[in-house]
């Protein structure tokens, strides 16, 4: 009696995922990945405006992301949804789907998708580095890996998030008469900066720019201590001396500031480590917070996941592909369009007097 398990062969991994002007598309589960324009079926890593569009027939992704996506686009985002949790299984088509911690903002998630012994994970956007703000990320065994590169060459080393809070807080001490504003992502930065200095020990009102409003009210109510957190509209100028204030990056360079006392402007980003750029923005107070990986994390997690095979994508490509072939894996640049570094566009008018 033969009890060996029949043979089942690996299926090619272009026959499962392959990149369409709509973005990643797998034709044997009937679905996309983080479509760039409306499909039928569409699955979500994560809430931020470049992976999640509004417009789609049916979504798939965490609770936390569709919450976000309503948020955002109103109820009708998409015809229908939903919700699956970590680690949870689902069978679309002739692939089974699962869902891993990303690490990136509340909810990410990162898509394992297998058919006939070959599985594929796409990333959507990583990071390997602590956030108290949300689930850690989670290495996942796979044959080919989808990894993005936003910064995916060597120069890019972030560092600890937490010496740059420390850059803050002593700014703050410094200059007790100054208000300090720090530009931040309103879906996962801001949120991640206040949880940090609260950490830190900072336990005085941190102030918000009205754009921030909703997202961290639902970040409270997932569970997320933020501390006490008070709106900036309303507010006399004379009593936000000393304070800290979150808002989205544009408005730290609006007539908006004017109601700040002789404002600190600070932004909170990976792209803080090149000088050439917070010059540009008009940045005084560079902190180098990331919430993608870093060269070292994209390396180290490539290495982790086992795979051998690597795709890369929006970012820094060639260095990574580069770096991948080298040591011997199977590497090649993903070229998929209106994916890039998250921006505030969902952000309200910079003028809160403006605001409903």
């Amino acid at each position: 009696m033969n009890l060996t398990q029949p043979y089942i062969p690996k299926m090619r991994p272009q026959d499962i995922l392959i990149p369409v002007p709509a973005g990643l598309c797998c034709k044997p589960g009937g679905f996309h990945i983080d479509p760039v324009r409306p499909v039928e079926r569409a699955v979500i890593t994560h809430g931020h405006s470049d992976h999640a569009r509004p417009g789609h027939g049916a979504v798939l992704a965490t609770r936390e992301t569709l919450d976000m996506m309503r948020l955002r686009y109103g109820d009708n985002f998409a015809r229908s949804t939903q919700a699956i949790a970590y680690g949870e299984e689902i069978r679309l088509g002739d692939v089974t789907v699962r869902f891993h911690p990303a690490g990136h903002v509340l909810g990410s998630a990162q898509i394992a998708v297998s058919c006939k012994n070959t599985c594929i994970v796409a990333s959507g956007d990583y990071k390997d580095a602590g956030d108290p703000t949300c689930a850690p990320f989670e290495v996942v065994p796979c044959d080919v890996f989808i990894t993005e590169a936003t910064f995916g060459l060597p120069v890019f080393r972030h560092g600890n998030a937490a010496d740059e809070i420390k850059k803050l807080l002593a700014s703050v001490a410094l200059f007790p008469e100054r208000a300090h504003l720090v530009g931040a992502y309103s879906l996962g930065k801001a949120q991640r900066v206040i949880a940090l200095l609260r950490l830190a020990g900072y336990d005085a009102p941190i102030y918000l720019h009205g754009a921030m409003e909703k997202i961290t009210r639902y970040y409270e109510s997932r569970g997320v201590a933020l501390g006490d957190l008070r709106m900036v509209k309303g507010t006399k100028k004379a009593d936000l001396a000393g304070t800290i204030t979150l808002a989205p990056p544009s408005a730290t360079s609006d007539v908006w500031t004017r109601r700040f006392p002789d404002p600190v402007t600070a932004f909170a980003s990976g792209w803080m480590r090149v000088r050439a750029r917070a010059r540009q923005r008009g940045v005084e107070l560079p902190l180098v917070i990331s919430d993608h990986a870093d060269w070292d994390g994209l390396t180290a997690t490539i290495n982790a996941t086992g795979a051998g095979e690597v795709w890369v994508t929006h970012g820094q490509e060639d260095a990574l592909v580069h770096w991948c072939t080298e040591r011997g894996l199977t590497a090649r640049p993903l070229d998929l369009v209106g994916y890039g570094d998250e921006d505030d566009s969902d952000a309200a008018p910079a003028d809160e007097d403006a605001e409903a």
